[in-house]
């Protein structure tokens, strides 16, 4: 016959946990079961079943020290100190430690939250000693700016083999995202299994259109020759700057009010005749020829300001396409437009 628990005073903190939800019954286990995470969950699942017998006196000390320790308090206070004590008592040290790191590192709800704040040369020296595989999984669920970044500084034989298997990428393997949990650790990795994918391709054009246009053409010229197909679709799902000539003048319009004036003159600068008609055609003659002044009196300017400049005014552009308030038209027969 197994030994009944009855010195108080040997329990740890995760077994007192384990005792309060055997208590407290069913119902209100259960409530306390789905506001934790699976990692919280097994190592209280872990100490039930070992407790074995659990004495009468036990349980009235425990639920007695409860009683005292809420009542005294007075008020309750949450802070990262107070969070850190109650999980010391009832977690292992190195369980605390790994996630205080967590609760101190960089702001975000779930882990591509996190990683979307991590500087882009901090993310790019970890992953690139990781295995393509996972690499693509992260560039799949981060930003496309931020993916775009830390793709442009991967060195660039495993970029590419990164790129090649996003568009590969069917679905995320199991192993793979088993790897992806240990190394980042996220409590959030098995939803990733099961929500819905982007087409590989979008993510890939997204991505594409936040490098620059010297690394974008690098990246594009290596894939055509890999995968030709693959490089004309994500040619075709991207959007550049001169792609803002489909945008008819309402939209133009839309644009002009939401952009830096600075910043259009200098992206104008280096634009398509047509796209520069574009825009001038929408502004008043006083307005269009500031304009017109503003980009003579810059002179020679660098080609990767102009590009960055180019490169905001199409992130607004596209902001705008999203929520509804402008219309790109495709240059299908199906994406005509009808007035």
């Amino acid at each position: 016959m197994a030994r009944v628990k009855d010195d108080y005073r040997s329990l740890g903190g995760m077994q007192k946990a384990a005792i309060f939800l055997l208590a407290i019954g069913n119902e209100h286990s259960a409530q306390l079961f789905e506001k934790m995470d699976d990692e919280e969950i097994r190592e209280l699942s872990t100490a039930m079943v070992s407790l074995g017998s659990i004495s009468s006196s036990v349980v009235e000390h425990l639920f007695a020290e409860f009683a005292d320790q809420l009542s005294s308090a007075g008020g309750l206070v949450g802070s990262i100190a107070s969070t850190e004590r109650l999980l010391r008592s009832a977690l292992s040290e190195d369980r605390v430690n790994e996630i205080m790191m967590e609760m101190r590192g960089p702001a975000g709800k779930t882990m591509w939250d996190k990683l979307g704040n991590v500087n882009e040369s901090v993310l790019a020296n970890y992953l690139k000693n990781e295995y393509p595989q996972t690499v693509a999984v992260v560039m799949s669920k981060i930003l496309p700016d931020h993916a775009s970044k830390v793709l442009a500084i991967l060195p660039e034989s495993f970029s590419m083999e990164v790129v090649m298997r996003m568009l590969r990428m069917e679905a995320v393997q199991q192993d793979v995202l088993d790897h992806v949990e240990r190394t980042l650790r996220s409590e959030f990795m098995t939803d990733l299994a099961s929500t819905a994918r982007r087409d590989s391709h979008e993510v890939m054009a997204d991505i594409f259109n936040n490098l620059d246009r010297t690394t974008e053409s690098r990246f594009m010229e290596s894939l055509e020759e890999r995968n030709q197909e693959a490089a004309e679709r994500i040619r075709q799902l991207m959007f550049t700057f001169d792609d803002l000539a489909r945008v008819d003048a309402t939209g133009v319009q839309i644009i002009l009010r939401q952009v830096e004036k600075d910043q259009l003159g200098l992206a104008l600068k280096g634009a398509a005749e047509e796209v520069r008609e574009l825009f001038f055609s929408n502004m008043s003659e006083r307005a269009g020829k500031m304009m017109q002044e503003d980009m003579e009196a810059m002179g020679p300017v660098r080609l990767k300001d102009v590009e960055e400049a180019q490169a905001a005014v199409v992130s607004v552009a596209k902001g705008l396409a999203d929520s509804g308030e402008i219309v790109i038209s495709g240059n299908d027969e199906d994406s005509e437009m009808v007035y």
